[in-house]
């Protein structure tokens, strides 16, 4: 069984005190306590079964405008940790940006499905090995897969500063994934599919398998095709990854650091004004939901992007004091080893307007010549800062408003923002891929290299 972790400790507040009896001006505790079982099936048999149990906690603290961090997975060593964020403070230089924020309140969100406590690890097993089986019989030339995994995990996070923050809550997340293979003679598609929230029951396992074998069994046949400039219509799943490089450009962090290609465009057009991009920490059971950031501060929905045009940063502390603004409430850490940086809750991308979103075969309907892109390959190389990208396609190619056949070795490449530029609809049906929500997308006059 899984059961449910909880924080609550005496130690977190122990080592408040201990911080401030220490020199601390301000200091604050972080918390986390997580259980996870994770599952890798391969041919219908167990590959990889994984069972942990973890506690860590960490210190940060302020001395005339120092700061100092330490951590441990330890909690009888809570006096030593707090010596040692002290005594670290000794060493960094002073910035009168530091500091701990206030409390203001939690957001109310649900993002804990207690069905997850009595989970059976049998049963666990079960579901990763019906998404597998269910993309080995779509069809036979599904011959195989890869990284068929399901991952289960519960977790309970303590905040609590010397300015009156103390908070805590549980949580609960699960995905699964898969890579189905398709052969046809000597030729070989690979398809991939994802599911990902904080409830077992908006998981659909034999969707994931059926969807990850459709994709891959799609392209089979695939050809190249001519140099054109034309209409890309991006998979859901495609169009994640371009809106993730473009919520980076988001972080107020990034612009001060002079890493974001939207530094200094508040109050411009930076994308299509038949768009919105929202960041919401309060959206039902999305992963990236929370009542608070990682430093105490009540999430909220905001429209950083509205009819196209910039209307904001995403804000830590730190970063907000540097721009003398607020917290919006997107404090993020990678574990309790890190220090809160800056990043977003949920991010997703609507239409402005309902007359600028339809389903797919409207979508389909309004393209002449152009190319629905299912995979792409070397997104990584994409330039965060400069917003260029050159990427590899798959998909098919489209003509007259009806697919044509499976395109292969095809290039999309331009700027970022001149994509999000050139959207001109945008699907009805919002997908996540964990804390990015898409439809498709549609966008005009791209380039299309074979």
């Amino acid at each position: 069984m899984i059961n449910q972790p909880s924080a609550k400790t005496a130690f977190a507040d122990k080592l408040l005190q201990l911080a401030l009896e220490a020199g601390a001006d301000e200091t604050e505790v972080y918390v986390r306590i997580s259980r996870h079982l994770s599952i890798e099936v391969k041919e219908q048999r167990i590959d990889t079964l994984e069972r942990s149990d973890s506690i860590g906690y960490s210190i940060r603290v302020f001395k005339d405008g120092h700061l100092g961090f330490s951590y441990s997975t330890d909690p009888s060593e809570i006096a030593a940790v707090a010596k040692r964020a002290v005594e670290a403070s000794h060493f960094t230089e002073a910035d009168e940006s530091n500091g701990l924020p206030s409390g203001n309140g939690f957001a109310e969100v649900s993002i804990f499905d207690d069905s997850l406590s009595t989970l059976d690890e049998r049963k666990a097993v079960d579901m990763v090995l019906s998404m597998e089986n269910a993309a080995l019989q779509e069809d036979k030339r599904i011959t195989k897969t890869r990284n068929a995994s399901g991952s289960f995990s519960l977790g309970c996070t303590r905040i609590a500063n010397s300015k009156g923050i103390d908070f805590e809550f549980a949580s609960s997340a699960y995905s699964a994934h898969i890579m189905a293979v398709a052969e046809q003679g000597q030729e070989s598609q690979m398809g991939w599919d994802y599911q990902g929230s904080r409830f077992l029951r908006d998981i659909s396992f034999d969707q994931i398998g059926q969807a990850a074998a459709s994709k891959a069994l799609q392209i089979l046949g695939a050809r190249k095709i001519k140099p054109v400039r034309g209409f890309v219509l991006l998979d859901p799943s495609v169009a994640a990854d371009f809106i993730g490089i473009l919520a980076s450009a988001l972080s107020s962090e990034a612009v001060r650091k002079r890493k974001s290609m939207l530094a200094g465009k508040i109050g411009e057009v930076v994308i299509s004004s038949r768009l919105n991009l929202v960041d919401s920490g309060l959206l039902h059971g999305r992963l990236g939901s929370r009542p608070v950031d990682d430093e105490g501060i009540a999430t909220s929905e905001k429209t950083l992007i509205e009819k196209g045009i910039l209307m904001g940063y995403l804000y830590n502390t730190y970063n907000a004091r540097k721009d003398n603004t607020v917290s919006t409430g997107n404090a993020v850490r990678g574990g309790f080893t890190g220090l809160p940086a800056v990043g977003p809750t949920n991010v997703f991308l609507s239409a402005a307007s309902k007359e600028y979103s339809t389903n797919l075969s409207g979508l389909l309907s309004m393209v002449d010549k152009g190319i629905y892109v299912i995979e792409t390959m070397g997104m990584h190389t994409a330039n965060p800062i400069s917003g260029e990208y050159s990427v590899g396609v798959s998909g098919l190619w489209i003509e007259g408003g009806s697919i044509s056949h499976p395109v292969k070795e095809a290039v999309i490449s331009g700027s970022i923002l001149d994509l999000f530029k050139n959207i001109v609809l945008i699907g009805d049906e919002l997908s996540f891929y964990g804390n990015i929500g898409t439809s498709h997308l549609l966008a005009g006059d791209i380039d299309i290299s074979g």
